[in-house]
């Protein structure tokens, strides 16, 4: 099974000259999202995780699988003001102005080996804060794990850390 033709490309969304990749439609298909999650799996079989790290939202779609599969715990990363405990924060740029992410201070202990899954590697903005957010915390992050990857963005060298992508689309 091609993966790819899994996941529904829309034209000018959320705005012209943008294509946007939906992968509600990898995820409605039960084969296709065990399969997703086996072969995401697979990427990483040779680190050594403590934890997974997951980015609001699809990456909980993606990560607390991850994380039961293998047996270790799942953190979620998420917007401000979304964590009911007390939590350490990290900005990002965006293209206009910038944006935070919030993880539990007791999240990630200090020596434990992450991953942080998402769906997606664009720019590479919320991934490198999350990057900074478990470095904050002490953790070592292994890598990052993502569905797809953008080509063209160089969001993989903002990251600072090996990325792990299923799957590639132009931007």
């Amino acid at each position: 099974m091609d993966l790819k033709d899994k996941i529904r490309s829309l034209k000018d969304y959320p705005k012209e000259g943008i294509i946007f990749r939906d992968i509600t439609t990898l995820l409605k298909d039960g084969e296709a999202f065990r399969a997703a999650i086996d072969a995401m799996k697979d990427l990483v079989k040779d680190e050594a995780i403590d934890k997974i790290v997951g980015i609001e939202a699809r990456g909980f779609l993606l990560g607390a699988p991850l994380a039961y599969d293998m047996g270790v715990g799942f953190v979620p990363i998420r917007k401000p003001g979304k964590l009911p405990a007390d939590t350490i924060s990290a900005e990002y740029e965006l293209e206009y102005g910038s944006d935070k992410v919030e993880m539990h201070v007791d999240g990630v202990e200090k020596g434990e080996k992450v991953l942080i899954v998402d769906d997606l590697l664009a720019t590479g903005g919320t991934g490198s804060a999350a990057v900074e957010l478990c470095k904050q915390a002490g953790a070592e992050v292994v890598g990052c794990l993502v569905l797809i990857e953008l080509q063209g963005l160089n969001g993989r060298e903002k990251m600072g850390v090996p990325v792990y992508s299923l799957m590639e689309f132009p931007a």
